[in-house]
Formats: C-alpha cells, structure tokens, sequence
C-alpha cells in the first residue's frame, strides 16, 4: 500500500502546528494601553463615587447613638444635652472639635473631653471633670476651685473632704505686690499638695499674705505652712512629724529644713 504523498505530509505538519496569534503593531499596543488607561480611570471614577455615596449618601454610616463615659457629678444626660451631637447626619461629616468646645463652654465642670467617631454609627464622650481642691464661701452657697485655680461651679452643698478657703490677707506689701488673684493660686498650690490624709482631714487654708497659709485639721490641730514653695518637702516632712507625734496639737513646717511640733 503506498504511503502518504509529499502533499498529504505538508498538509498534515500544518495541521499540527498551533497557529499564530495575529500581529499587532505599534499604533496597536498604544490603543491597547489607552484603553487600558481608560479602564482604569473609569475604575477609579466608580470606586470613588461608591464611597462618597456610602459615606454621606447611605443610610449605612449615620450618627445613631451617643455614649458617654468618666462623669461622676455630671449625668451622662445632660452631657449628652450640652453636647447636641447632630443625630442622623452622616456620621464621617459630624464635627467633634465642636462638639468638645460645646461641651466646655456649656459645662464649666469639665475639664477635658476625647470626642471620638465610634464606626458605623456612634460617637463616644470621655470626659474627665474638675476636681474641687478648696472651697469659697458665697453666702450660702459654696464656689468649687479646681487644681488649676478655675472657679467651675457654684454648689448648694459643700462636696466632703474639700478644705475652705478663707482669704483674710493683711495690708501688707505681699498684698499691694501679689494681689488677691495671687494669694488664690498660692493657696491652690498649697491644698494641691497636701498629702492625702492631711487633705481629707483638713478644714480650713487660712491665708493671710504671700508667704503665711495655716491648715485648720480636725480635732483642733494646726499646721503652719507657710508659702506654697516647697510643697511636696513640706508635705513629706508633715507626714513624718504626724506619725511621730500623733497627739501633738501645732506643726510648723514653714522650714522644711527646721520644723516644729508643740502640744498646742
């Protein structure tokens, strides 16, 4: 039987060879990749637009809720009155520097408050108040002064454990020279560091000039402090003489470095 001619053999070589994708070009990849471009930037268009539209459009990312946390004589209610956080706006829109300038003119009380985005739907209050270190008296009414010396709050009742002020200075330079203002911010210094127990048990800062404070303490006792220079010495110094000598009446630690103990 005769074999495959010379023709037949081409045809089938050319059968078993895998064809060639067509030529492209120069003018053919350059199209190529403007088209691709344009994908892409079409692309990016629509991703853009998509998350706008999720951010302001959508019902998806609203403010909702308001939680707040850290307040102690503050209610969580009327901070989250004063802070008229703008319900049911998109939530990426909601100003928080303004909501905390709010919350700090309105409510004297705080001293600092975190206004932080809580994804998706909720804004959340830190807020850290003031804390009363002395007490002025305004009739029947007490006035709270914090550790910076801001008076924030007039109360109907005196809070526990925060001492009085009483501000009786004389005519003296110290008076002409520092002033009123002064004499509050020494006497602010002065409860601000008192120790602890020395502070819970303390009544009366009496001040009378720059350089003259006395701490009226229960059970009659009295510590002469002096300025308000030399504050945690003085402290440190008056916790050592107390537990020395727990039944003495005086304590001078106007000189950290010589003080004194008397009966009376």
């Amino acid at each position: 039987m005769a074999g495959p001619t010379t023709a037949q053999r081409g045809e089938a070589e050319r059968a078993d060879t895998p064809a060639r994708p067509p030529h492209i070009g120069p003018e053919g990849r350059r199209l190529t990749g403007r088209m691709r471009l344009i994908l892409a930037a079409v692309g990016a268009v629509l991703i853009a637009a998509a998350v706008v539209w999720l951010l302001y459009g959508s019902s998806w990312l609203r403010l909702e809720r308001v939680t707040t946390t850290g307040t102690d004589v503050l209610t969580r209610s009327e901070v989250e009155a004063a802070a008229a956080a703008p319900l049911g706006s998109p939530l990426v829109s909601v100003d928080t520097d303004a909501i905390a300038d709010r919350l700090r003119r309105k409510l004297p009380r705080i001293d600092s408050v975190d206004v932080v985005r809580s994804w998706p739907h909720g804004v959340s209050l830190e807020v850290t108040e003031r804390k009363p270190v002395l007490l002025v008296a305004k009739g029947e009414k007490f006035i709270e002064v914090d550790a910076k010396g801001v008076r924030f709050a007039t109360v109907d009742e005196a809070p526990p454990h925060v001492p009085m002020l009483e501000m009786k200075p004389d005519r003296s330079a110290s008076l002409r020279r520092f002033g009123g203002d002064r004499l509050l911010r020494e006497a602010v210094r002065v409860a601000g560091d008192l120790p602890g127990k020395v502070a819970g048990e303390t009544r009366t800062v009496r001040v009378t000039s720059y350089d003259s404070a006395v701490l009226e303490l229960t059970r009659g006792r009295t510590v002469m402090w002096g300025s308000s220079e030399e504050g945690p010495a003085k402290a440190r110094v008056l916790t050592a003489l107390m537990k020395a000598s727990p039944k003495a009446g005086h304590f001078d630690v106007s000189a950290p470095t010589a003080p004194a103990v008397s009966k009376s």
